[in-house]
């Protein structure tokens, strides 16, 4: 059996990973979300993720119940270990990423797609101002960081969805699996 992949989407907040992960299990059933690991209060909204403690966290870093973990904007997060069960069964596993552990998903998965999401610099600030969790300085800070790299023979794919999102879901899906759209 052919091990499934592991489909790190990225881009910058605002851009709408989400939307397009949630349309893109939508389309594709089978396609398995990671539930992200987050030291982000539960009752913060966005994504469906596991809330816990910096203290749990750490103690699940250093128990190994992390396949990848890094931290962002003072919040840990975490990958959890027990997808590589989804990725041996042949299941492609879709997972909201950092870029900047692009390099590690490559040196830890035996078959890595990227999906890199981008929008127009005005799309995502006026994204991010509708979201009101940052303020107006966090926002400029957030929009003049400037992307990592892409690591070196990973498969990229970029994704515009500064327009509709069902041209973006279309794009991502015909270069997920070109032979069935």
């Amino acid at each position: 059996m052919t091990q499934g992949r592991f489909i790190a989407v990225v881009g910058p907040s605002g851009v709408g990973k989400d939307s397009v992960m949630e349309a893109l299990c939508h389309a594709r059933p089978g396609l398995h979300r990671v539930r992200r690991v987050i030291t982000r209060a539960a009752d913060a909204g966005g994504e469906d993720y596991e809330a816990v403690s910096a203290e749990t966290f750490a103690r699940r870093a250093r128990a190994g119940a992390f396949v990848l973990h890094w931290q962002a904007h003072g919040l840990s997060y975490g990958i959890p270990a027990q997808i590589r069960n989804d990725l041996d069964a042949g299941r492609d596993v879709l997972a909201n990423l950092s870029r900047g552990k692009l390099e590690d998903a490559a040196a830890a998965f035996a078959r890595v797609h990227v999906l890199s999401i981008s929008a127009d610099p005005e799309v995502l600030a006026d994204r991010l101002s509708a979201r009101g969790r940052e303020t107006p300085e966090d926002i400029a800070a957030r929009l003049a960081r400037a992307a990592p790299p892409m690591p070196q023979g990973v498969r990229v794919t970029q994704i515009d969805n500064s327009g509709a999102l069902e041209a973006s879901v279309a794009a991502a899906l015909a270069a997920l699996y070109p032979a069935r759209v």
